[in-house]
């Protein structure tokens, strides 16, 4: 199973090297020719149409979903895994508040959290964590083919580190959070530093320009 992580993690390294990956620079949009121009705070290399996709994982409750199936409404997608030490859950929470003050002013938003690390990310270990961090978060895994696909599609890293002598791991991983919309799929990204009151200004400026 390790080997078929080292695999993945190799492939989407030399994605990355190759163009393929997740390139940021920022910048705005042109006004005449994007509907959210005013709302975005960075651009993708492509665009937007470059990243995301469908999927097909495996949900906290053990059943196979589809990106349609989750994706309903505007979604905050976070890759991440339920042993990461500290950067996962910082990041989660802050996407747990974001959510609830988007839910104070009238707004339903999706927290989902899907994992890379399936071998040890099983639907009861990822229910235990996102019940911890929201009411409505979704937790998806998968296999490590399904999972590494969905992580191709939104142009994320990851890398398996070595095996300690306690069996325990790390992975290293990108830490963005993707907003994507029922209607348009992926629109904007956030970076660690965006603050949870920044992120719902912004939520709530590409849900009005959706409608």
């Amino acid at each position: 199973m390790k080997r078929i992580y080292a695999i993945s993690a190799l492939a989407l390294t030399a994605a990355l090297l190759g163009g393929i990956g997740l390139s940021i620079l920022l910048g705005r949009e042109s006004q005449g020719e994007d509907q959210f121009a005013e709302c975005r705070a960075s651009r993708v290399a492509g665009g937007p149409g470059d990243i995301g996709g469908p999927f097909e994982l495996v949900s906290e409750t053990g059943e196979t979903v589809t990106d349609a199936d989750v994706i309903t409404q505007p979604s905050l997608l976070y890759f991440g895994y339920t042993f990461c030490p500290d950067v996962c859950p910082l990041d989660n929470a802050r996407n747990a508040i974001a959510v609830e003050i988007l839910e104070e002013r009238g707004r339903m938003v999706t927290p989902i959290f899907i994992s890379i690390d399936p071998e040890r990310d099983t639907p009861e270990v990822l229910a235990d964590f996102t019940d911890n961090m929201h009411p409505r978060m979704i937790g998806l895994t998968g296999s490590v083919e399904q999972t590494t696909a969905a992580s191709q599609a939104y142009r994320t890293y990851f890398n398996v580190q070595e095996e300690g002598d306690d069996g325990f791991y790390l992975v290293d991983h990108s830490t963005f959070t993707y907003l994507v919309l029922p209607e348009h799929g992926f629109v904007e990204f956030f970076r660690r530093d965006t603050s949870p009151e920044e992120m719902a200004d912004r939520v709530a400026c590409f849900a009005d320009a959706a409608s």
